[in-house]
């Protein structure tokens, strides 16, 4: 099976990109009112980009070792060439450049907003098409990403609807607070011969990436730091499952739930939970239509002490898949595969530079004996990863930074590929 996050047709973290708005950023570079000062403009958003250098797994192949078909089968770890080990690229991090737009007003005491989101890369793709095929030659264009329109409105007292394209609500809290979303953690297409928009992160390495979904939500108002939020998105289909999709018959539903606690100066608690499920329908060749309903939960922690911080993250999903929503979620047969996994994070400040560690881990089952077979048994069961990094604030709008990083992918027979990746770059926000 081919390897999709890892090819050029799957750049997973470019989507990531309209993630910065949500960040505890600096002050908006912009904030205008009408003449009247009944509607408020804004926007913000970053500029970033990393020199990353890894050296891949060698692509040798031996009676117990065959690196290609780890990737092949979902394995995220890079994979060297003939020509060698070591890649190198300047690329976007995990975030790609934002510009972020926004409305704001509040009529008859609602409070009322719009969100468009624009997100140009700063590597050659083919046709400017951020997802596409990479060419990395002379007289290439980047791409811009418009994956971010979203409107809401409401109050303190009745609660907030949101409607429009926006951040799931599954897998949010952990992408969000990743300290390699400045930078690059697991390098992704940036290890390759036609460098991605962007990196991975920690997508596929403890957590599945939260996407950006056509959704309808409801947030209750704040009750002491606890608010609920519940609403539906349009189902999206898998991108592994190769048989005939067939419309859904239900939207998918997803939850949240979250605790803020102020426990006393310089000390905070923030806990959530999510729930997500969708039905996948398909129609198979062999077997005629059939069905299956992906399930998924997660739990989020974070303390801050001070100038510490840690949290923990852990994720279950039966028939969910594993790095990308509904990806190798189930066995092309309709027998669901389990998954889970969990990152764990530190992170110290000392003046202007953040140190911080974080490891991850994720973890995919099989459906049944024949599914662990299939292909030689090169189905990925687990991408795990290990990031250091310093993150310099030089001033309040500019960051530099440094990771490193080491990666291991492992199939279901116990072959597997390891990596080391290092990055230096900068981010600037606005």
């Amino acid at each position: 099976m081919k390897n999709i996050f890892a090819s050029d047709r799957y750049r997973g973290p470019w989507v990531a990109g309209a993630l910065l708005p949500l960040l505890a950023a600096p002050a908006m570079a912009v904030d205008l009112s009408n003449a009247d000062g009944s509607w408020t403009f804004s926007i913000d958003g970053n500029v970033n980009a990393d020199y990353v250098y890894s050296n891949c797994e060698s692509p040798t192949v031996s009676a117990t070792h065959n690196p290609g078909a780890v990737a092949a089968g979902g394995g995220l770890t890079c994979v060297g060439s003939a020509d060698g080990n070591s890649v190198s690229s300047v690329d976007n991090g995990l975030l790609p450049a934002a510009f972020v737009f926004g409305v704001a007003t509040t009529q008859n005491g609602f409070d009322i907003s719009a969100h468009l989101g624009l997100y140009p890369g700063i590597d050659t793709h083919t046709g400017g098409n951020p997802n596409g095929s990479g060419t990395n030659a002379a007289l290439g264009t980047a791409g811009l990403d418009v994956r971010q329109v979203y409107a809401t409105f409401g109050n303190k007292d009745i609660g907030t609807v949101l409607i429009g394209r926006q951040i799931g609500l599954f897998g949010a809290d952990v992408i969000l607070n990743d300290m390699t979303l400045l930078g690059v953690g697991a390098p992704g297409g940036a290890a390759s011969a036609a460098p991605g928009n962007t990196t991975l992160g920690g997508i596929g390495w403890g957590y599945i990436y939260t996407d950006w979904l056509a959704q309808m939500n409801y947030t209750t108002p704040d009750f002491s730091g606890f608010n609920l939020t519940a609403g539906i998105f349009n189902p999206i289909n898998s991108l592994t499952n190769t048989d005939a999709t067939e419309p859904k018959k239900a939207p998918g539903f997803h939850g949240k739930a979250v605790l803020k606690l102020p426990i006393s100066d310089g000390v905070k608690f923030y806990a959530s939970a999510t729930f997500i499920t969708q039905e996948q329908d398909y129609v198979s060749a062999v077997r005629g239509p059939y069905s299956y309903t992906g399930t998924g939960f997660d739990i989020f922690a974070k303390i801050d002490i001070q100038d510490f911080e840690a949290f923990g993250y852990y994720y279950h999903g039966s028939g969910l898949g594993t790095t990308g929503l509904f990806a190798y979620s189930d066995d092309g047969l309709g027998n669901k595969r389990d998954s889970d996994g969990y990152l764990a994070q530190l992170t110290y400040k000392i003046g202007p530079v953040k140190l911080g560690v974080n490891y991850g881990d994720s973890r995919l089952d099989a459906a049944n004996t024949a599914d662990r077979l299939a292909d030689g048994g090169y189905l990925i069961r687990s991408n795990r990863k290990e990031t250091g990094g310093v993150y310099y604030s030089v001033t309040k709008n500019l960051t530099l930074l440094g990771e490193f990083s080491h990666t291991r992918s492992e199939s279901q027979n116990g072959d597997d590929d390891q990596a080391n990746t290092f990055n230096v770059g900068a981010f600037v926000a606005f």
